[in-house]
Formats: C-alpha cells, structure tokens, sequence
C-alpha cells in the first residue's frame, strides 16, 4: 500500500522550498473502475506495490484534463494543501487487450503509454457539508483562494470532490481546473484570460466556512513565485501538450457557458507548435493571473460578502 504523508500547515513552508520530482510507476494490476467519474478513472496498482486512482489520457476530456489535473494538483501541493501523491503512471497496452468490458478495453487501448495517477486513500469518504459542522477557516479560506487561482469549475456542494481520510480533509480531482485551456488555441494569448475575475467561486462549498481570503492571499500569493510556477509546469509531458485533439474534443456545461461556447464544442486544432511554447503559455498565464489587483480574489471576497 502506498504511503501519504499528511500535509500539515506548520510544516509546509519547508517542504515547498523546492518542487519535487514526479515519480514514474507502471501499472501492474487493474484492480477496478471507479465509474462515478465521467471520465472513468481506476484503481490500479502499481510497480512499488502502490495503489493509485489513474486519470487516463484516452478518456473523453484527453490530455488536457491531465494537465489540469497535474498542474493545479502541484500548485496545491505547493501551498501546502492536502494533495494526495501524484504520478506518471505507464499503462502497458496489454491490458486492454486483456479486458473483456468493450468499454474498458477501448479506454485502456487508447490511454497506452503515459498517464496520471494520485495516491489512493483507503478508507475515506467523502466531505459532506452539512449544517453546524465546523471546518478550520483558514484551511477553507486557502482551498477557496486555490480554486479560484485555477478556476476549478467542480468544488461546490453537488459535487465537493473533497475526501475525510483519518479525520482530515483531502482535496482531489482537478481534472475541471484551468478549463479556459479548452478554448485556447495557438493564436491565443493567454495573457488576455489571465485578470479574469471567476463568477463560479459563488457556488464553492467551502466558501460558508471561508472566513478570512484576504490573509490566505497574503500568504498563498507570496509562495507561488514565477520560478515555483515555471518549475510545475516544466513537468507537463511533451506528449500531453503536441498530441492532437479531435474536434469534437468536450468542454463541460459550465465551463462551455461561462467562456460562450456551445455545450460540447472546442474550437478546432490548429498546426501544433513545439511543446516548449504550449508550456510557456501556461507559466504565463498563471504567473500573470497573480498580478494585482487579482480579480479572481476580489470576486472571492464579494461572493463571500453576498452570503
């Protein structure tokens, strides 16, 4: 069973001082689906004898979905924010053709090769926001800031995607983040999105308990330097960022309403450029969006002034 250390606020200034390297393991057993995800992430187990919850980069929102999923998953990790592990996990293609469900096999043919995964937490279940229960603010204020940093779309109340594992509160799934990257494509600047405020941080579930965004932006602004940022998403795989995506490529209702799209639709792939040039547009991106004044933070305060 794989091992994950619990991230504790006093400690995490000394753990950031640097990004870590992403370990790579590869898949030894498919243990099962876990098919209340869209996207149909498992558990598998792994080659140091870990269990993981794998994203595949086959699953219908592609590689983008992963780079959401990495990139936000380390920003968070790097705020000293309970981020289970994440991985590269190689998935060999053998195992699709060893699955008798066609669904299966075809998700696993297609995601051969290198994909996500984050540690697996035995026994936990999920958050659940219920009436009078008590939550440390200064950890819900952070995870607010967090999500409206990444805009991650998929933290409110029908859906917290937040876990209680040996009585402490883990963040998961980001696959949702960074979702205006859908619509982006290579004439695009990103440094137009970047002042973006993010009317979505209204509906967060944990913003009834997020008592003070002002201090956690002092704090968490100061830790995200353009060199840690660099650092993280240096990490984004050459193959997730040149692998051409379908046409068709989904974006999800809420992310498809806020930026004007039409429910399931992208704009269409354009001549790829080198991967190096898909990273910087990233690192500039998020480097830019902590520029003040930061409007992602003022409309966090003005959502949590309307409550």
């Amino acid at each position: 069973m794989s091992s994950t250390t619990a991230v504790r606020p006093e400690g995490a200034a000394r753990r950031v001082a640097k990004v870590r390297m992403i370990r790579t393991v590869h898949t030894t057993r498919y243990v099962t689906p876990l098919r209340e995800g869209g996207s149909l992430p498992a558990i598998v187990e792994a080659d140091d004898d870990g269990l993981y919850v794998v994203k595949f980069r086959g699953a219908g929102q592609g590689p983008k979905a992963l780079i959401a999923e990495l990139v936000a998953g380390e920003i968070g990790r790097a705020l000293g924010l309970p981020v289970p592990e994440i991985v590269f996990m190689e998935l060999d293609p053998e195992f699709g053709r060893a699955e008798p469900d066609p669904e299966l096999s075809h998700l696993l043919s297609a995601s051969a090769g290198l994909n996500l995964a984050l540690d697996y937490l035995p026994g936990s279940f999920a958050f659940q926001p219920l009436a009078g229960a008590e939550l440390d603010p200064a950890l819900a204020s952070a995870v607010v800031w967090f999500d409206a940093f990444v805009s991650n779309v998929d933290r409110t109340p029908k859906n917290p995607n937040l876990l209680l594992w040996h009585r402490r509160l883990w963040l998961i799934d980001h696959g949702a983040a960074l979702y205006l990257h859908h619509a982006w494509t290579d004439a695009t600047d990103p440094l137009a999105d970047a002042p973006d405020r993010f009317p979505l941080i209204g509906s967060h579930v944990l913003l009834p308990f997020a008592r003070d965004i002002a201090a956690a932006d002092a704090a968490l602004s100061a830790r995200l330097t353009p060199e840690r940022i660099a650092a993280i998403v240096a990490a984004i795989p050459d193959a997730w960022l040149v692998e051409p995506e379908p046409p068709t490529r989904r974006v999800s209702e809420r992310a498809s309403a806020f930026h004007g799209l039409d429910e399931g639709e992208a704009p269409p792939p354009s001549a790829a450029p080198s991967a190096e040039a898909r990273r910087a547009k990233y690192a500039a991106y998020l480097t830019h969006r902590l520029a003040s004044p930061r409007g992602f933070v003022e409309e966090a305060l003005d959502a949590r002034a309307r409550r």
